[in-house]
C-alpha cells in the first residue's frame, strides 16, 4: 500500500485533521499551507494572492485544456494562474519524491496519478459540518444556519471548479478517488487509525 496519500475534502469536513493525525500516525510527512508559502517564494507573488487563487475558481479564465488553441493574446491573470499551477505541480511532485508523506488538497490526487498514491476524499453532511465550521472558526459563530449552509456550499463549489478547470475531472467523484470517508458519526480519531491500519 502507497505511503504518499494525497486528500481531497468537503469543506467542515475534518479533512484537514484527518491527513494530519495520519501524517502522525504513520511517522510522515504532512504537506498543506506550507505549500502555498513555497509557490509564494518560487513565483515572487504574495501568498495571500497565491492562496486566493488556489481556493478560487478561474471563472474569468478559457480552460486550459482549449486556452492555448483558441485564445492568441497573452492574458496575464490567465498566466499568473498558470505559473502558479504549475509551480503547485512540480513542488506536490517534488515532495513526493522526496519522502513518504500526506499532501492534502492541491489536486495532488491527479499531479500524482503516476505514482499511484492513495487517494482519499473527506466529505460529511451539512449538519456536522455546520457544527465543525462553528467549533473551529470563531469568526463563524455568528452565522445563522442558512449563512453557514452558503458559505459551505460556496467553498466547495470554489474548490470544485479550480480543481475541473486543471485536472479535468470532477471533484468529489469517487471514481477518482481509492476511499470516499463520511465523517459525520465517527470520531476522527477512529477514521485515522483505520485508515493507518489499510495503509500499514
Amino acid at each position: 500500500m502507497s505511503r504518499i496519500i494525497t486528500i481531497g475534502r468537503e469543506f467542515g469536513s475534518g479533512g484537514r485533521e484527518v491527513g494530519k493525525r495520519l501524517a502522525d500516525e504513520l511517522g510522515i510527512a504532512y504537506y498543506d499551507n506550507e505549500i502555498i508559502t513555497e509557490i509564494a517564494k518560487r513565483t515572487q507573488l504574495a501568498e495571500g494572492y497565491v492562496q486566493h487563487v488556489m481556493e478560487n475558481s478561474p471563472s474569468t479564465l478559457i480552460p486550459i485544456t482549449i486556452g492555448r488553441t483558441f485564445y492568441m493574446g497573452v492574458d496575464p491573470v490567465f498566466e499568473q494562474n498558470n505559473v502558479i499551477y504549475r509551480e503547485q505541480s512540480r513542488l506536490v511532485q517534488e515532495l513526493a519524491e522526496k519522502s513518504d508523506c500526506v499532501i492534502v488538497g492541491r489536486s495532488a490526487d491527479y499531479i500524482l496519478r503516476d505514482k499511484n498514491p492513495l487517494r482519499l476524499f473527506i466529505y460529511a453532511e451539512m449538519q456536522h459540518k455546520m457544527e465543525r465550521c462553528r467549533k473551529r472558526a470563531p469568526e463563524h459563530e455568528h452565522f445563522t444556519d442558512k449563512e453557514m449552509k452558503r458559505h459551505i456550499q460556496d467553498v466547495d463549489k470554489r474548490r470544485g471548479k479550480y480543481y475541473q478547470f486543471f485536472t479535468g475531472q470532477t471533484w468529489g467523484d469517487k471514481l477518482n478517488y481509492d476511499l470516499c470517508i463520511n465523517t459525520s458519526n465517527t470520531p476522527i480519531p477512529e477514521v485515522v487509525k483505520v485508515i493507518a491500519k489499510l495503509v500499514k
